[in-house]
């Protein structure tokens, strides 16, 4: 294994101190509040540590608010790919056009396991979905302040645990070559064989919280899409979105989230400058 000097693929600051883009497809049960409040101000430090406070368990997505997996390996071409193994079967009806055009390779699986649940196809299409973002893997973008965040959460004695649509294969190689996966071990719960379990699903949340004994309330959810808002909502988890641009703000505002960062600089000052409780 070759592991990646911190430094690279990083478009932002990185320390080793330790102190104490996808729609939503399925149907949406969720109602948003009427009356919500706007973004969280990064600058005020009471909001921030009303957030923090108590959040004993922190569950991270992983393509997102830990790295840009497909920074460098674009996720639209797996899609297109996916796509393409499909119609050159003579299965172009399989797909409505509008998951066609997702240019999103978990709609596409979603959509095929929806019409043809556990079948070889299906199988098949995970399977390749998996070898691609491995692939991935070595050109993945940290997110600038994760990698400090992580380590510095994990001295102050909160305990991590990944929620994510991804392999869990992708997510314990990204980790490993990143010297991170100590903070998470055994606590990565990624995309099964079961996919209609994936996130909004809070299944893979559900299965952190069980697995570490940690109550709803106790747990804070780091994600950046409304699929990990609504994993969030459902298992009773308060959230945190980030989002890294003014779009991805624009999605998860719209979609109900009322806490959102774009930056995680704040959060890690904030637990380098002590106890939350």
């Amino acid at each position: 294994m070759v592991r990646r000097p911190l430094g690279n693929h990083h478009d932002g600051p990185d320390t080793l101190l330790v102190t104490s883009d996808a729609k939503r497809t399925d149907p949406v049960t969720y109602e948003p509040e009427k009356d919500r409040k706007p973004s969280m101000d990064p600058n005020d430090p009471s909001e921030l540590n009303d957030l923090i406070r108590g959040a004993r368990v922190v569950l991270w997505d992983f393509d997102g608010p830990v790295c840009r997996l497909f920074a460098g390996h674009s996720a639209q071409r797996v899609a297109k790919e996916l796509v393409d193994r499909l119609e050159g079967r003579g299965l172009h009806g399989l797909l409505t056009e509008a998951e066609r055009e997702s240019l999103d390779p978990h709609v596409v699986l979603r959509a095929v396991d929806r019409r043809h649940p556990g079948s070889d196809l299906v199988e098949e299409l995970e399977a390749r979905l998996t070898e691609e973002e491995l692939r991935a893997t070595s050109s993945a973008l940290p997110t600038p302040y994760a990698d400090p965040l992580i380590r510095t959460w994990t001295a102050a004695g909160s305990r991590l645990a990944i929620t994510t649509n991804n392999s869990p294969r992708v997510v314990r190689r990204y980790l490993a070559d990143r010297d991170l996966l100590g903070c998470f071990t055994p606590h990565v719960y990624g995309r099964t064989r079961q996919l209609s379990l994936l996130k909004p699903d809070p299944h893979c949340v559900n299965r952190a919280l069980n697995a570490m004994g940690a109550a709803p309330d106790s747990a804070l959810m780091i994600g950046d899409t409304p699929s990990d808002l609504y994993a969030a909502e459902a298992a009773g988890v308060p959230f945190v979105g980030y989002a890294r641009n003014e779009r991805k703000e624009k999605v998860l505002r719209d979609a109900g989230a009322t806490t959102i960062l774009s930056s995680l600089e704040p959060v890690l000052e904030h637990i380098r400058s002590g106890p939350q409780a």
